[in-house]
């Protein structure tokens, strides 16, 4: 049996930060692996434009490339519609029943938790792991483990807003990304 880390996301584009929690949950927890989900429709994300999905695969493909314990999993591009987290779980235990599941958010999202889709069920499905920054101290009814992560003040809009601006990205985000992007023309004016 496996422990699994499901980091689901965006990822539009994905930075070190993302990397950077991947990897210090991975070692907090013991997990044996971390599959980054890139989201299909994320339903608390509508209305904003986004890169095309194939190019977020390939972003995610390129940051995670060189590290064994990093995954790419497709299961959420597969299906149309909003991506609930409830489905996704239900999907990949039925497609993978040995394996244990752990679904990575970000602790300021702990609070959201009540209005997640069947979260009810979703707890009876996987444990939760809340990964908090230094200082971090809100509290939680629900079943939760949390890692300790290091603070790296990135996020992907910033990226974009650099990229749109013509600022550099150094030292945010992979090399790989930062080449594909370029490639590409991604989030340009």
């Amino acid at each position: 049996m496996k422990k699994i880390g499901l980091f689901g996301g965006t990822f539009d584009p994905p930075h070190n930060g993302h990397l950077l929690m991947a990897s210090e949950v991975r070692i907090q927890v013991g997990l044996d692996e971390i599959w980054f989900i890139p989201n299909h429709m994320p339903p608390h994300k509508t209305g904003r434009k986004r890169a095309d999905s194939h190019h977020r695969i390939k972003m995610v493909e390129a940051a995670i490339q060189s590290n064994p314990y990093f995954r790419l999993e497709l299961i959420e591009m597969e299906r149309e519609g909003p991506s609930y987290t409830v489905d996704t779980v239900d999907l990949l235990k039925k497609r993978h029943p040995e394996d244990q599941f752990f679904f990575m958010i970000g602790a300021d999202m702990v609070e959201y938790l009540p209005k997640w889709h069947r979260i009810d069920d979703l707890l009876q499905m996987i444990t939760f792991i809340g990964m908090k920054r230094p200082g971090y101290v809100g509290t939680t009814g629900y079943p939760l483990l949390f890692a300790d992560v290091p603070a790296f003040d990135v996020s992907s809009t910033l990226i974009r807003q650099r990229i749109e601006q013509g600022n550099p990205v150094d030292y945010l985000i992979p090399k790989a990304v930062e080449r594909y992007i370029k490639e590409h023309h991604l989030y340009e004016s």
